[in-house]
């Protein structure tokens, strides 16, 4: 089945993002926007129909549209996410995302990033961070498990996102960074780590058995070849300047 990728351009606000974990330093807007073409076009490549949301240059972080939206097969639930000035991210996303799910809108008090959201196979994992609070599983819980997902918290350190700490790359393979997640929340799944000296290396997008893998981790990228697993090197300095990783640049799902 025929995949889509929602996606967003590149903000001209970009430079003045929402930071937690990374210093401010000047961001090359026009550079992060031929990033994340290259990207897109990576995309379409491995098979996806990029559906772009309309562009909202005075939105700096609307780009990373993953944190807005969490699809499943059944059901596409709208997220509030934890920082208020991306919360007028959400209207334009739910808009887009009705043409192709019954959609689930988050409700105050509950915050949750889409970043945080983790889905292996029916289980689904949501990270406890600065952005995504208790209320926020709650309700993610009352929107998948009808449909036979569990859903639970988990907590994490030192990084913005529990995806910026531990990504799927393939069946039953999980990515992580040890010292960000704790490693017996993977229980029965195969596990890569990343190398120490790299651990920003975790992010990476898996789309129709390919994975889409930032370059400049060159010691965690020979862990994953020696899994076998098919890797396409993806430019996104600038973009990871704004605390963005491949898999905030797009949410792809079946087009059903």
């Amino acid at each position: 089945m025929a995949k889509v990728a929602l996606s967003r351009p590149v903000s001209a606000s970009l430079g003045r993002c929402e930071l937690t974990h990374l210093d401010r330093v000047p961001v090359d807007v026009a550079r992060a926007q031929r990033e994340h073409d290259a990207y897109e076009e990576a995309l379409r490549a491995l098979g996806c129909t990029v559906v772009h949301l309309p562009r909202a240059d005075d939105l700096p972080d609307a780009v990373f549209v993953e944190d807005t939206a969490v699809v499943v097969d059944e059901v596409g639930v709208i997220t509030r996410p934890g920082a208020p000035s991306r919360r007028a991210e959400i209207a334009s996303m739910a808009t887009v995302l009705a043409h192709y799910r019954r959609l689930y809108l988050m409700e105050a008090p509950a915050t949750l990033d889409g970043g945080d959201v983790l889905v292996l196979e029916r289980q689904v994992l949501v990270g406890l961070s600065r952005r995504t609070n208790a209320e926020g599983v709650a309700q993610l819980a009352a929107a998948l498990e009808p449909f036979g997902y569990t859903v639970r918290g988990l907590p994490i350190t030192g990084a913005l996102h529990l995806k910026t700490a531990a990504t799927r790359v393939a069946p039953g393979l999980v990515l992580l960074n040890p010292a960000w997640v704790n490693v017996h929340a993977f229980a029965g799944w195969r596990r890569v780590e990343v190398d120490p000296q790299e651990p920003w290396a975790a992010n990476a997008l898996e789309v129709n058995g390919t994975v889409l893998f930032p370059a400049g981790f060159p010691r965690t990228q020979a862990r994953l070849l020696a899994q076998g697993l098919e890797l396409q090197m993806i430019e996104a300095g600038e973009l990871a300047k704004a605390e963005g990783g491949l898999t905030c640049g797009s949410v792809v799902f079946e087009d059903r």
